[in-house]
Formats: structure tokens, sequence, C-alpha cells
């Protein structure tokens, strides 16, 4: 692995680490057609995506075009003007505009090169699955559960355009070159501050020493990271800290005792107490 690739890894994994607090929330969630002649200038105040059902859509994003074709799945990143047309025979997509955030940072995304045109190939399976939630959505009457299969459709074609970035295999072309998020603060000042807690779970960390590793006063650095983050630093360890926690117990080779020691607790006590708090039972429960 390149260290380019290690770092794309080490970044989209803040996903994975705080998938407990990603909030997902669909505003509007349709199927358009339009004829040969239609043109489209806009820029959304959420994010979208399109899914290409048939015919060709252009797109124009700072004086580039990109063409979509059916099965491709189009991502919009908010505040980003295109125009949009469909040439010849016309086109149908799905939309839906939604928002994705962690805590309360809502434009976590802007951080990553996501927004652009997913060829079909590789997001075929999460797509077809989106679609059938949606199909399923608009049923007369209403299908009991429906908003629910079409949000955990949703969070997987974002789980796998996140995939698929982490893996080197997609990096979104509407965005080359630029960084949404530049005026609210970047993941970029916080990526040593990432690793050094990951490599010190084992004692106890300063909010001082957190903000030297960023370059920031530790007077701005609290409120820095839950801006740019969207929770606390002390949330944040906190749930990297559980996150172990049941890694080590699924394993079922560590004590309770060893596992406090591992993750900075003064002793076993204080670990369950922090432990059951978040799980709701103690870890001699968990597994």
């Amino acid at each position: 692995m390149s260290q380019s690739e290690g770092k794309r890894m080490t970044d989209i994994g803040i996903f994975n680490e705080l998938s407990e607090y990603i909030a997902i929330r669909i505003n509007s969630c349709r199927e358009e057609s339009h004829d040969g002649d239609w043109i489209e200038h806009k820029a959304h105040n959420d994010y979208d995506l399109w899914f290409v059902q048939a015919g060709t859509v252009r797109i124009q994003i700072g004086g580039i075009e990109h063409t979509a074709n059916p099965g491709d799945v189009v991502f919009f990143y908010p505040q980003v003007p295109y125009m949009a047309a469909s040439p010849g025979e016309g086109c149908r997509f799905i939309y839906v505009h939604f928002d994705y955030g962690i805590g309360g940072q809502q434009r976590i995304l802007g951080d990553f090169p996501l927004s652009g045109i997913v060829a079909h190939e590789r997001i075929r399976e999460e797509a077809e699955l989106f679609r059938g939630t949606f199909i399923r959505s608009t049923q007369p009457g209403g299908v009991p559960g429906s908003r629910l299969y079409l949000k955990a459709g949703l969070t997987a074609v974002m789980a796998r355009i996140i995939e698929l970035h982490g893996l080197g295999r997609y990096t979104g072309a509407f965005v080359s070159g630029r960084n949404p998020r530049k005026s609210e603060g970047s993941l970029d000042v916080l990526q040593p501050i990432f690793k050094y807690v990951h490599d010190h779970l084992h004692r106890s960390m300063k909010m001082s020493e957190l903000a030297a590793l960023a370059g920031i006063s530790e007077k701005y650095f609290i409120s820095y990271f839950k801006k740019a983050l969207g929770i606390t630093p002390g949330q944040y360890i906190y749930q990297v800290k559980m996150n172990r926690a049941r890694d080590y117990l699924y394993e079922k080779k560590h004590t309770v005792q060893q596992i406090a020691g591992y993750l900075g607790y003064p002793d076993p006590f204080t670990f369950s107490k922090a432990f059951k708090k978040y799980y709701n039972v103690p870890p001699s429960k968990f597994v």
C-alpha cells in the first residue's frame, strides 16, 4: 500500500469510528423524466444524488463537461452550481435530496472528493437496492416501513461511495482542486490528533497536548475540533475507546482488567462504568 493510499484509508476511516454519530435525513425523493431540450441551471442547498434510469445526462461544472449514462449515480455537493442537459432522446432519473452529518457537522463530506459520477459497474448492487426501496416507498397507501427502507438504501449507497474512495477506486471529479469546507475548518488539521489518540489510548490525554499537535491554541482547539468534526475531542476519544473495548471483548481473550489498562482507565470499575453508560450492559455481560 502506498503512502497516499494509506492516508486515504486513514482519513476515510473517520466514518467507521464515528458511525454512531452519523445522521442521514431525506428531504425529498422523486423520479423525473425530461425530453431532449431539457436544460437545468441550479445549485442545491443540500446533498443530491441522481440515479440515471434511461438516456444520457450531460453535466457541466466549472467549465468541464461530464456524462452520466444509465445505471450511473451522480453525486452533487451543496452550493455547487451546475448545468445539466439531456440531448437527443431525453432522460429519466430518480433524485434524492438529503442531509448527511456527523454530530453537529452537516457538511462533513466536503472534506473528501466524493462529488462526481460513480460508474454503474462500481455501484450496481447498491443502486438497484435503492431503486427497489424507492419503488416500495411510492406504493399507493404507503407500505409500513417503506421510508425506513428508503433511508437504509440511501445509507448503503453512501457507504459504497465512501468505501470506493477509501479503496482508491473512485475519486469524484466535480470538486477537483477545491475544498467546499475550507472556511469551516478542515479535517486535515486534525489528522495528527486522530493518529495520536489511536496510539495513546492506554493513557489519559490532555487538551493542551492535542492542541499542540494541531498547532492551535488550547483555548481555540475544542471549538475548532467541534466545528470541523461535529463532536468534541472528549466525545471522539470516548467513542474510539468504546469501539476498541467492543473489539477486545469480541476477541474473548482479554480480561476486563486488561482492557481497562489498554484503554487508559485507572481500574476495572471505572472502565465498566464508562462501558455500561455507552452500551447499557456491563462488559462482563456484553458478549
